[in-house]
């Protein structure tokens, strides 16, 4: 039983009664009062109003105290970053995104001086680590070297530099498995065990949670659903194969076809393909259909394959849902097994700076990391969590 813990359980539940948490952490009574007393003593915790009663005394409920820690968490991509700064609940306090040239040889570097500049411009609140989210395979959360096509980056130490320009716990996962994390902490998946998270936009990626456990795999690369086999001599996709569904119904691939068929412009993007289709042209519409169509068919496979409680849709090509909805949803229900069918699909509204959310669960979410898949990294984090500060400490921000 920890402090951290504690905290935790409240910031992935909401507000709860001293007797909730020691049946929900399996503690004693007592313990939870021990606890919660010094928390809320230490200003991390503060009582809120009585809970609903079935007769007897109402339970008083604890909440976080919102400003009592943060985590910075940073979406990092070809051409730019996105960095938030969270409270101790998750809630999005500031955010900023910046240009960013990942092809570069100093980009590591500039990465950490971006960093330094966002943290520096941030609340006093204690800093408790950063998470990073890359679109790529990573080895481990805590040593978070990176093997990344999209970024162009090879056994890239990312994590180790970032720690040692910064000084601070850094955590590093790939940007779907982080949001997984952030749906499980703040999200749709909350009370669910057995999720699949499925992101469409530059590419198609899935974040796999079984039994509560984000699932990683051998490398750090489960999940790839975007690098399906799907036509055999299908065009070229990234990865180096040929006729992967990114390379069929990634954003690139609908943006190159809507120019092929004179649809858009040989400058214009996805934004005027869905503008197209918003204002009724059929062609475009079209486009956006097939595209759901393949994806319902393989995400039809990947369900009956990994039996998911709920499924849910997010990334930036949410905004064009309403056409890909109509080839997806018989696509998706015909290709599931009687058991299956009536499976939830989620889809979520789409921010941009969900992406850096999610890597900031990265950090919140070490409480709860029973596998020690955080390692050391995440030791200091719970270090930083369950320790009380000075007022010193809290000026210049934790670190």
């Amino acid at each position: 039983m920890t402090r951290s813990a504690v905290l935790a359980y409240i910031g992935g539940n909401g507000p709860t009664s001293r007797a909730d948490l020691a049946r929900e952490l399996g503690v004693s009574p007592a313990l939870i009062t021990q606890h919660t007393r010094q928390l809320i003593a230490d200003g991390l915790l503060i009582e809120l109003d009585h809970s609903p009663s079935q007769g007897g005394r109402p339970a008083r409920l604890l909440g976080l105290v919102s400003d009592a820690g943060r985590a910075i968490g940073v979406k990092v991509v070809a051409d730019h970053i996105t960095a938030v700064e969270v409270g101790i609940d998750g809630s999005v306090a500031r955010s900023a995104t910046e240009p960013f040239n990942a092809a570069s040889g100093t980009a590591i570097t500039r990465l950490g001086a971006m960093l330094r500049t966002f943290i520096d411009g941030g609340s006093g609140a204690p800093l408790l680590g950063i998470g990073v989210g890359v679109p790529g395979n990573v080895d481990e959360q805590a040593v978070g070297t990176v093997d990344s096509t999209q970024l162009g980056w090879q056994r890239v130490p990312l994590g180790e530099a970032l720690r040692r320009e910064l000084d601070l716990p850094v955590l590093v996962e790939n940007n779907v498995n982080a949001l997984a994390i952030a749906e499980a902490l703040h999200g749709q998946a909350r009370g669910h065990d057995n999720v699949l998270v499925i992101t469409i936009g530059t590419g198609i990626g899935a974040g796999l949670m079984a039994d509560g456990r984000v699932l990683r795999g051998r490398s750090g690369g489960a999940g790839e659903v975007g690098h399906v086999p799907v036509e055999e001599d299908g065009p070229l996709c990234q990865c180096g194969g040929r006729g992967c569904l990114e390379a069929i119904i990634g954003q690139s691939a609908l943006v190159d076809r809507a120019r092929e068929r004179g649809l858009i412009g040989v400058d214009a993007g996805v934004s005027a393909l869905r503008a197209l289709a918003d204002g009724g042209n059929v062609a475009a519409q079209q486009l956006f259909s097939h595209a759901g169509h393949l994806l319902g068919r393989v995400l039809a496979g990947v369900v009956n394959l990994v039996d998911p409680e709920i499924v849910i849709m997010l990334g930036e090509g949410i905004e064009a849902w309403s056409h890909w909805s109509f080839g997806f949803e018989p696509a998706f229900r015909s290709g599931l097994i009687p058991r299956n069918r009536m499976v939830p699909v989620a889809v979520e509204t789409w921010q941009d700076d969900r992406w850096a959310q999610g890597a900031a669960a990265l950090v919140l979410s070490t409480p709860f990391d029973a596998q020690g898949r955080s390692g050391e990294q995440g030791r200091l984090v719970r270090e930083r969590i369950a320790v009380p500060r000075s007022s010193d400490d809290v000026r210049d921000g934790g670190r």
